[in-house]
C-alpha cells in the first residue's frame, strides 16, 4: 500500500479506534473491516496505523488496485474521470471479498495494488494469507448502494467512515497531485472538476458508516 512520498510517521492510532478494531479481531473467524471517505480523507494513513497497531494478525487490501487500467479508460472515454465510481472494475472487488470470506486454510489468495507512480494498477501484487484475521480494506466507494458497490457493505463487518476538515482536505489531495507530476494549476484543477464531484457522492454515504473515525477522537 502506498500513502505517498517522503511519507511522514504514522500518527497515533486513538483509543477508540484500537478498542474498536481489537474486538473485531476478537471474534472468530476472519473479521474483514472496511475505512470510506472522500479522496484525501486520510484513509491509507488510518490503514496503515491499524496494520501496524496489530501488526501479527492484519493486512490491508486497497480498493484503489481495482481502477481500470488507463488504456481502458481511454477506450471507455473515461480518462478524464479517473476516480469516479465507473472507472473501477466493482465486479472484480466484490468477488475478491468474497474469495477472502471463503479463503482455505492452505490457500494465498493474491490483490492487486494501484502504484501512483506510473498510475496503473499491479495484478497479483498482495500476497493474503489465510492466517490473517483481519483484513483491512479502503477506499472511496465502500457505501455506494448503486451497482455492484452495493454488495460491499453486506460482506464487511464494518466500515468506517473517515472524517477530516474539508480545507486540510483538499490541500493534501493537492499536494499529492503535484508530488506525482502534477502543476500546481493542474492539480488545482484536477481536485475541482475530478475529486470534489466525487467526495459529495462518497460524503452521502456517510450515514450508512458503523462508526465515524476522527483523528481527535480518544
Amino acid at each position: 500500500m502506498m500513502r505517498g512520498m517522503n511519507e511522514s510517521p504514522l500518527p497515533k492510532l486513538p483509543a477508540s479506534a484500537r478498542i474498536r478494531a481489537n474486538e473485531l479481531i476478537k471474534r472468530s473467524g476472519r473479521a474483514l473491516l472496511g475505512l470510506v471517505g472522500p479522496p484525501g480523507a486520510g484513509k491509507s494513513t488510518l490503514a496503515a496505523a491499524l496494520q501496524a497497531e496489530f501488526a501479527s494478525v492484519s493486512q490491508v487490501v486497497p480498493m484503489d488496485g481495482f481502477h481500470l487500467a488507463n488504456a481502458e479508460l481511454e477506450r471507455l472515454g473515461r480518462r478524464a474521470r479517473k476516480g469516479a465510481p465507473d472507472t473501477f472494475d466493482s465486479a472484480g472487488y466484490v468477488a475478491l471479498l468474497r474469495r477472502l470470506l471463503a479463503q482455505a486454510d492452505d490457500e494465498i489468495v493474491y490483490a492487486p495494488e494501484f502504484r501512483r507512480e506510473i498510475e496503473e494498477p499491479i495484478a497479483n501484487a498482495i500476497p493474503l494469507f489465510a492466517r490473517t484475521q483481519l483484513l483491512i480494506t479502503e477506499g472511496n466507494y465502500l457505501l455506494l448502494d448503486d451497482g455492484p458497490w452495493a454488495q460491499v457493505r453486506g460482506l464487511l463487518d464494518e466500515i468506517w467512515y473517515v472524517d477530516v476538515d474539508d480545507a486540510l482536505r483538499v490541500d493534501r489531495l493537492t499536494q499529492r497531485h503535484q508530488q506525482f507530476g502534477r502543476s500546481a494549476e493542474d492539480a488545482a484543477a484536477w481536485v475541482a472538476g475530478t475529486d470534489e464531484p466525487n467526495a459529495r457522492l462518497i460524503e452521502a454515504s456517510r450515514a450508512r458508516a458503523s462508526f465515524v473515525f476522527k483523528w481527535t477522537d480518544e
